[in-house]
């Protein structure tokens, strides 16, 4: 009875720490599996910078014509996103900036300064990448400053759409560049009607939470 006893219980006890060494091998490699998916789910803020080329269309005093307003631009933006399936990203997304934006136009000086919008965002991820496309409300400050009248601003309001990609570094720092174009509308400047638009290209940085 002994000698079959002996070998049993030597047997039992190697087949369970052969399973107690399995068991966390598969348990890392399931870990490890797990952690490579990035999520883009939660709210995150950056800074953001690049160029602008902003048009503007004039009409007033029996005189019509447009101008370019090119510059660059700095600012910063925060939103929030939240991921379906592991692919559809849906979210919002506010930015504010300055830009350096002024130009002659028949002797006055035009330009733009203040820009921001809320905008909402749907896009694909494809793991640490996320392809984008974003509208909604946009403004900016424009101004018009005539030599013997002064300066006038004014706050013109519009739409902005645009697109761009979102790409992770690590597991909360990630990276952007996107294309926008802005139309603001127009207003009365110094008895001049102006409409406004712009076309943005930016790249920034970002930390997720």
């Amino acid at each position: 009875m002994r000698t079959f006893l002996l070998p049993a219980i030597l047997g039992l006890t190697a087949s369970t720490a052969m399973a107690a060494d399995v068991a966390p091998e598969n348990s890392a490699t399931s870990v490890a599996v797990d952690a490579s998916t990035f999520v883009w789910s939660g709210a995150y803020l950056g800074i953001q910078g690049g160029g602008g080329w902003a048009n503007g269309k004039f009409s007033g005093f029996g005189i019509a014509g447009s101008e370019d307003a090119n510059g660059g631009l700095f600012g910063g933006f925060a939103g929030y996103n939240y991921q379906f399936d592991n692919r559809l990203i849906i979210g919002v997304e506010g930015d504010l900036e300055y830009n350096w934006n002024e130009q002659k136009i028949f002797g006055a000086d035009f330009g733009t300064d203040w820009a921001g919008s809320v905008r909402g965002r749907v896009g694909y991820a494809l793991d640490h990448a996320l392809i984008y496309a974003t509208a909604g409300w946009a403004a900016t400050r424009g101004y018009v400053d005539v030599p013997g009248l002064g300066k006038e601003d004014a706050t013109f309001n519009g739409y902005t759409v645009g697109a761009g990609l979102d790409y992770a570094f690590t597991s909360n720092i990630f990276g952007r560049a996107e294309y926008r174009y802005s139309d603001y509308g127009d207003k009365d400047l110094q008895g001049i009607n102006v409409d406004v638009d712009q076309q943005t290209v930016k790249i920034g940085l970002g930390v997720k939470f």
